[in-house]
């Protein structure tokens, strides 16, 4: 009987028909719908402890790698994870949030911000002329009463003019991500090269005094760290022109500088210029895309508009130029 083996088997197993008796397990094979395969025997094999090791080293590099609370969290143990698990910062809210005109209005106002801060280093790096102008201006000299501080304000004009063509031309503040200790290399290194620069000028000096021949330098700004800075453009012709006539206005020693001020400038103005046409093109497809899922505003449709008559002028205007 099944019952009498089962009763002295020492054997476990996990198949549920092998303890009965086997003509009644023959009859349930048949007409049970479902259908009990065989035990199986098969046992999985326990992780070695190098396994187990190496298993809790990559929890850990990943706990590392990516931390369970932002950096705005008081507690960066871990603690209240779950509440930061749908935290977004609030710059990232608002980018989100912002529309067309704003996002345009930031690339623009990050360029009148570049500016400013270029100016603001200038000054920085002209604390010492801009201290004795001050003194100058609070307890003159006879002679300087008369000339109201002329040499120092010519001294001081002198440094800003110059700070701010060498800050422009090593490319200060010319990439969103560099980080702030890399910008104040760069303007530290602008102190020196003027510095450098006054120097030589004073050997100019001394050797017209002394009517022997002027001294030969090499441009402050050798054209392969302007290469590293960023990608030479081909100028256009008003471009040229307008670099040219402005290399005229300086004189000859100062002109390298120059050149590589404005060449820089010209840049950051081919920066923003794409970045612009960037973002037109950017909108332009979502419009694009909320027109053919019929979700079409009041806005798309007078952009629309506008779009079309531009095409239309500009098309004619090819057209003519062909004939």
């Amino acid at each position: 009987m099944g019952w009498w083996d089962s009763l002295w088997s020492s054997s476990r197993s996990d198949d549920p028909l092998g303890k009965l008796d086997p003509k009644l397990r023959e009859y349930l094979e048949k007409e049970s719908p479902v259908k009990y395969g065989a035990a199986n025997t098969t046992t999985k094999r326990n992780p070695t402890p190098a396994e187990i090791e190496a298993t809790r080293q990559a929890f850990i590099e990943a706990d590392k790698n990516e931390p369970a609370v932002p950096a705005e969290s008081l507690y960066q143990d871990g603690r209240y994870a779950h509440l930061w698990k749908s935290y977004k910062p609030l710059a990232q809210i608002e980018n989100e949030t912002k529309s067309d005109h704003e996002k345009l209005m930031d690339v623009l106002e990050g360029f009148k911000d570049r500016k400013e801060q270029i100016g603001r280093a200038a000054l920085e790096n002209c604390a010492l002329e801009q201290s004795d102008w001050r003194s100058c201006m609070s307890n003159p000299s006879v002679t300087e009463r008369l000339t109201l501080c002329r040499t120092q304000v010519k001294k001081f004009e002198k440094c800003y003019t110059q700070q701010t063509r060498l800050l422009k031309a090593l490319g200060y503040l010319s990439t969103a991500d560099r980080s702030p200790q890399v910008e104040e290399e760069i303007q530290m290194h602008a102190d020196a090269l003027y510095q450098k620069m006054q120097a030589q000028e004073a050997e100019i000096d001394a050797a017209k005094a002394e009517g022997r021949p002027l001294p030969t330098f090499e441009p402050l700004i050798p054209k392969q760290a302007v290469r590293s800075i960023g990608p030479e453009r081909q100028l256009t012709p008003d471009q040229q022109a307008d670099l040219r006539a402005r290399l005229l206005k300086v004189p000859e020693e100062e002109r390298a500088a120059e050149e590589a001020a404005i060449r820089a400038e010209f840049r950051s103005k081919a920066e923003i210029s794409a970045r612009v046409h960037g973002l037109w093109e950017q909108q332009e497809k979502e419009r694009i895309a909320r027109k053919a899922k019929g979700e079409e505003t009041v806005w798309d449709k007078v952009t629309g508009v506008f779009k079309s008559g531009e095409n239309a002028a500009s098309s004619n205007d090819n057209s003519a130029e062909k004939k």
